[in-house]
């Protein structure tokens, strides 16, 4: 008889088992995730629901720390589930166990519909930032013509990019918003030679503008990047619905001269559980304009709208964004609050970069918006090869 211990995470060592063992890989990894252990905060709580929580959760061999109004639950998602049964609760519980089901992370998507077909995601994609404006807060005034763009795009494919994201207005602090127009005029010339050069690439457009994403579509674009998450301009998310794109929609607040500031900061709530509600809300809204969910990738919006403390809660809590069942990205590519970590400037972050994209990964991000693939791709190759779904 041998008995070994399994080191890491419990539905990855399971699932591995598992494998070495002969299961499928689908029945393998559905089984493995089942003893994924998860944990909940619960607050405003009456004495008899805590009474009744500790009483069942106990029963069910889960962990529960209790408070005057408060708990702590954790345990393996299969016995959270058994908990999460308003049907079977007791009466104090009931209002409990449908929250806990709510709450419980979906299913991790591993396709993504874009309009010009699937991108999967069953391991890292990397998003490379082509951004021809004069004013980005990286690298503005770059890529001074198609051609530059174009070798530009190139080398980041070529460096890990699987995605391209074409971007011409600037969303940094007192960005001016730039007319339609002109927009246009710096990105559709672009897309179109992308589209003939990389044919292979879906071509992200970034931008808040439904005329703008419109003419991107036209020219060979395949995805929506709205970092107002449909605010901005009420018929952008018809447009995406009607074309077929992918959209990606990134939580922030307020317009473009402060989408990346900090003077909309105020979260009572608690940062995170304000952004899950907020993705949630824009969710529904696209839904609401006829978008189906596989077209949906949601951003937490690192850095837009957070202070660089929130910016590293919110990344640390990336994982909570798998209840809003869809695709998650990530994008904290030179971001203030890697600056405020390591104490490098602006072009000298792209490996905290890649330290918090293989963090995002782990967490259950599954898209990773970088302005340097190269670094960004090695870290994910490890963190994928460690932590596979």
């Amino acid at each position: 008889m041998i008995v070994a211990p399994l080191g890491g995470r419990p539905e990855d060592t399971v699932r591995v088992a598992l494998l070495s063992h002969g299961w499928e890989g689908d029945l393998a990894r559905t089984t493995a995730d089942s003893v994924e252990m998860l944990a909940f905060h619960l607050t405003r709580l009456d004495a008899a629901t805590l009474e009744a929580l500790v009483t069942s959760g106990s029963r069910l061999g889960l962990d529960v720390i209790t408070g005057d109004d408060w708990a702590l639950l954790a345990g393996p998602r299969a016995r959270l589930s058994a908990l999460a049964r308003p049907w079977t609760s007791p009466a104090p519980l009931v209002e409990l166990a449908t929250l806990l089901g709510h709450a419980l992370p979906a299913e991790d998507p591993i396709v993504w519909q874009t309009a010009r077909g699937p991108i999967a995601l069953d391991r890292p994609a990397i998003v490379g930032i082509v951004n021809v404006t004069p004013d980005s807060f990286s690298d503005g005034g770059r890529l001074t013509g198609v051609d530059d763009a174009v070798r530009h795009a190139e080398r980041l494919v070529s460096d890990g990019a699987t995605i391209l994201d074409v971007g011409g207005e600037s969303t940094r602090p007192g960005a001016v918003s730039v007319p339609a127009g002109e927009e246009r005029a710096r990105v559709i010339p672009v897309i179109e030679a992308l589209a003939r050069r990389l044919p292979d690439i879906p071509v992200s457009v970034d931008t808040v503008k439904a005329a703008v994403a419109g003419a991107a579509l036209d020219a060979g674009a395949a995805i929506v990047n709205d970092v107002s998450g449909l605010r901005l301009d009420p018929a952008m998310g018809g447009l995406c619905a009607a074309r077929g794109a992918g959209l990606i929609l990134m939580h922030s607040r307020g317009g473009v001269p402060d989408l990346a500031s900090d003077a909309h900061a105020e979260y009572p709530a608690g940062v995170l559980v304000e952004v899950i509600a907020e993705l949630a809300a824009m969710l529904g809204r696209a839904r609401a304009a006829g978008l189906q969910s596989e077209r949906l990738v949601i951003d937490p919006g690192l850095g837009f709208g957070k202070t660089p403390e929130q910016s590293v809660e919110l990344l640390r809590g990336v994982a909570a964004l798998r209840v809003l069942g869809r695709p998650i990205l990530v994008g904290p590519s030179r971001k203030r609050f890697l600056g405020a970590l390591t104490g490098r400037p602006v072009l000298e972050r792209d490996t905290a970069t890649a330290a918090a994209c293989a963090l995002g990964w782990e967490a259950g991000a599954r898209l990773f918006r970088v302005h340097e693939p190269a670094p960004t791709r090695d870290a994910l190759a490890i963190a994928f090869a460690i932590r596979s779904r």
